[in-house]
Formats: C-alpha cells, structure tokens, sequence
C-alpha cells in the first residue's frame, strides 16, 4: 500500500506539505468524487472484508467504491500516514419509518484534529446525506454545505447529527411517489460518541449487514457517487441524478429504469466501475431514501 497509488486513484494533486483543514477538505473531496459509496459486493457473491490491505486493493487497485467500513477506513489510514491525528469513532443510524436510532453500532466515521480543533470526517453515508466537507465538532452550529445544512448537537455526550434539505424538483412525475425520495425537510442521519472504536469493534456487523435477510444492504443493491454538482445513485435498476441547487432552494432530481443489460454497462460509464464478477441487482421496498 502507498499513498501515491491512492492519490492517483482519487486524482488529488495537490499540495500534501501543511496538515491543515484545507488539504484535508481537499484530500476528502478528491476521494468523494472518485471513490463509489456502493455494496455490490454483496450481490455479485463477494465477501466484503474488514482487513486493510484487502480494502486498499478493492478501492485502489481494482477502482471499486465500498460501503462506510471499507471508505473511512481507507481514508484514516490515509490521513494517519500523512501525518493527522485521526480516531475512529462508532455511530448508531436512524431509522426513520421507525423513528429511531438503531440499537447496533454499523456505521464507521473517523475524527481529526488539527490544531486543537475537531472534526468529522465521514466519506461513506452517500447519497444526498453525503457531507461534503469535513464538518467541525460543535454543538447547535449551523454548517452550510452545498448538499444543505448540517449541524451536529450534543446531549449528555451523545452527538446527533442532521441535515436540512431543500425542496425537490422530480421532472418524471412517474418517480413523484417513488419511496427512495425523502419527503421530510429536515432529517436525522445517525448519532455517535466520543469513545475511540477499532475496525475490531465492526466485524460482527460487517458480517451481519452482508448476511442477513432483514439487513438494508442485502435488499437493495446500492451504488452512489458525488458529482461536481450533485450525486448519481443507481438503486438496483432505478437510476437518479441530482442536481443541487437547481433553481432556489430547489434541488433537480432526475429519474430512469434500466433495463437489466443496461446496469453493468451504466456502473462503467456512470460510477467507472467494472465488477469482476456477475451482478443480480435487487430493489426490495425499504427504508432506503436519497
């Protein structure tokens, strides 16, 4: 493993001399825009795998995307090789037809500081719920991004991040109803805390999402990537591309429906992914929102 690799694969060129807020925002959004956030994997009989080394030829040599513990685990180690002071940290997603936070911790996130200052560092939620920028460790502070405005709030050492969204414009009236739209302005993503976690600590629920039939990862086939201007998602057959900011406070989501010899062909033009082995795209109705 060797960071020039990794930085060819994301096409950061940029300057790696100061560890400082604006290489890492940089190093993150090269790594966003060219790393998928995806779990095909899962539906193409491939064991999705915690071990570093087996992540870092996944993502960088055979340029595929992966799901939170694949991305940020690659991304802390990247930042720790070059020299940041990185945690990795266990958050517990919301469920929102429930209406609450998931009992089991399966989402990985990564903190940094720099200069006495903390910050979250998160490249594998995607979708429209995808920061794009690392977002400082304060509580109540409205962070305007270009997705929309994220905030984290603290309670009693818990820490809740959200997002306000803006409205939707959807031009195929067929996809108006469509369950993967997010009706609710604002919108809880997940909550975490403080305490340090290991790669470790997800193994159990690594294994568990890819397995189990009431897992969201077995039921939908996912693969989500930001754009210059928005993100792109293909869910199993149901292609979308968003525009953010289309008119004022108004986002341009854009739908089609594949056909099945179009999915493979999309992943390589639209996402640059070429699968080694043959994918069974699957969408069943879940909790599932763009």
């Amino acid at each position: 493993m060797n960071l020039e690799e990794y930085f060819a694969r994301t096409g950061y060129k940029g300057s790696l001399e100061k560890r400082d807020l604006a290489t890492l925002t940089a190093i993150f959004q090269h790594h966003i825009r060219a790393v998928p956030f995806e779990n095909l994997s899962i539906h193409c009989g491939e064991t999705i795998t915690l071990d570093l080394a087996q992540v870092y030829a996944k993502i960088v040599k055979k340029r595929r995307g992966g799901w939170c513990m694949e991305n940020n685990q690659l991304l802390s180690w990247v930042l720790k090789t070059l020299g940041y002071n990185t945690t990795i940290l266990g958050a517990y997603v919301y469920n929102p037809q429930l209406n609450v936070y998931a009992t089991h911790m399966t989402h990985l996130i990564v903190k940094v500081v720099i200069e006495g200052t903390a910050y979250i560092v998160d490249a594998g939620f995607g979708v429209s719920y995808q920061m794009w920028q690392p977002m400082e460790l304060a509580s109540g502070k409205d962070q305007p991004q270009t997705p929309g405005i994220f905030r984290f709030t603290e309670d009693n050492g818990v820490w809740y991040y959200e997002k306000i969204r803006r409205k939707q414009y959807i031009p195929n009236q067929s996809f108006s109803n469509s369950d993967l739209l997010e009706k609710r302005d604002r919108r809880n993503i997940y909550l975490f805390s403080l305490e340090p976690r290991t790669v470790e600590d997800f193994q159990f629920q690594c294994s568990y999402l890819q397995t189990s039939p009431e897992s969201l990862f077995t039921k939908k086939s996912i693969c989500t990537l930001q754009t210059a201007d928005g993100f792109r998602a293909l869910i199993g057959w149901t292609l979308s591309e968003t525009t953010y900011s289309y008119k004022e406070d108004m986002d341009l989501v854009e739908f089609a429906t594949l056909a099945d010899e179009e999915v493979e062909k999309t992943l390589q033009e639209k996402f640059s992914i070429c699968l080694e082995n043959k994918l069974v795209p699957v969408n069943i109705k879940g909790i599932y929102t763009i």
